[in-house]
């Protein structure tokens, strides 16, 4: 059973999608307005929430933006009967969940709750594992090789600074774990870190994501919108994956780190802002600069300070520590009691290839404990994890 908001000024819409939800026995609350949605979306703890997008006071949009600037997250699945692709657009960029049309269909509608609970509850379960990760004084970098002891040296002389850095390395190393850090290190961590995927944005959005718009830029921009530099102002902005970034909001991105000011998408007024940027990447930005696809002043300008993070395989001797990391926060999320990890247990998992690094050895801790009994031998190891 799920606890579930209606947001809706139509008596008879509301009633209808309560009757549905409760039929499929989940708790159901109602608002018949934006406003008073959004006060009971912020004080009470809901898993979904179905809006009107056209209202009194405040639409869905504003709701859904509003909800957003405050970090709650909860999945929101916009409804109207004005159906448009360009609407669709701008709830999904204010950080709707899903859209659907009136008149409300049974079927869509369960499809998109049981859609939206499932990516709740998984986010709910991503927030207890870092929480348990950094239950020793927050984000942290699990081992004590050499090649981590570098990282941490050179983390504790630029955290202090406002030098941009670019961390690279492959998939599953830690790369925002690193930026994390730094950034809890640094003395702009009582402000925001504002993370952006940049491969997860389509090309014609970026712009609109980073930098904002103003009312009118565009056919689906009804209102003006602060993007991702103003809402990190004072903090930190993490660009993931940047070597994904189009080219032509490469172009904006080197102008706010020259000038530190930027320009909403439609605007011509100049913002500061006051925001470090760092960066990662698991591509070779020298290859991509290359063959057309980086910008190299911008190269230059985000890889001041150049951190790399290894592959598991070439600080193995971490493998025993991360296993021990792991292992406390699987058996609590699975309710049992963690075995032993043998000698041989750990050898051999040292000597694993881990392709996937740190995430693929996390999947493999929890491999282990489900299909294992009270100790894990190197035989276990040898049976249920590849490439040993």
């Amino acid at each position: 059973m799920s606890r579930i908001l209606i947001i809706d000024d139509e008596r008879l819409i509301r009633h209808a999608l309560r009757d549905i939800l409760e039929y499929e026995k989940h708790e159901v609350a109602e608002a018949e307005d934006g406003v008073a949605g959004l006060k009971s979306a912020m004080e009470g703890k809901f898993d979904a929430v179905f809006c009107d997008v056209k209202m009194p006071g405040k639409d869905g949009v504003e709701v859904v933006e509003a909800l957003t600037l405050k970090g709650i997250e909860t999945p929101v699945i916009i409804m109207t009967g004005h159906a448009s692709v360009e609407l669709a657009v701008e709830a999904l960029k204010a950080g709707a969940y899903d859209f659907i049309e009136k008149p409300l269909d049974l079927n869509r509608v369960l499809v998109a709750l049981r859609n939206a609970t499932d990516r709740e509850a998984l986010r709910k379960e991503t927030v207890v594992l870092r929480q348990r990760q950094g239950r020793k004084g927050g984000v942290d970098m699990i081992g004590s090789s050499p090649a981590l002891e570098e990282i941490r040296s050179i983390m504790a002389k630029v955290a202090p600074t406002d030098a941009r850095v670019l961390i690279t390395g492959e998939n599953g190393t830690g790369k925002e774990v690193v930026a994390r850090k730094i950034h809890a290190m640094s003395g702009r961590q009582g402000g925001p870190f504002v993370e952006v995927n940049c491969a997860a944005i389509p090309s014609e959005l970026i712009e609109s994501e980073l930098f904002g718009h103003e009312k009118g830029a565009f056919t689906s921009a009804v209102k003006q919108r602060k993007g991702r530099f103003e809402q990190a102002q004072g903090g930190t902005l993490f660009l993931d994956e940047i070597g994904d970034m189009a080219l032509p909001a490469q172009a904006k991105m080197l102008r706010a780190l020259q000038e530190r000011v930027i320009q909403r998408v439609g605007g011509d007024k100049n913002i500061k802002v006051d925001v470090r940027v760092l960066a990662a990447t698991n591509k070779d930005l020298q290859k991509e600069i290359a063959e057309g696809r980086f910008r190299e002043d911008l190269f230059h300008r985000i890889n001041v300070i150049p951190i790399h993070v290894p592959r598991l395989s070439e600080r193995s001797g971490d493998v025993p520590e991360l296993v021990e990391h792991f292992l406390g926060g699987v058996a609590d999320e699975l309710g049992v009691a963690p075995p032993k990890f043998s000698k041989d247990a750990l050898q051999a998992l040292s000597k694993a290839p881990w392709t996937g690094n740190i995430r693929e050895l996390r999947n493999v801790v929890e491999r282990l404990v489900i299909l294992c009994g009270d100790e894990v031998t190197g035989e276990d190891v040898k049976r249920h994890v590849s490439g040993v």
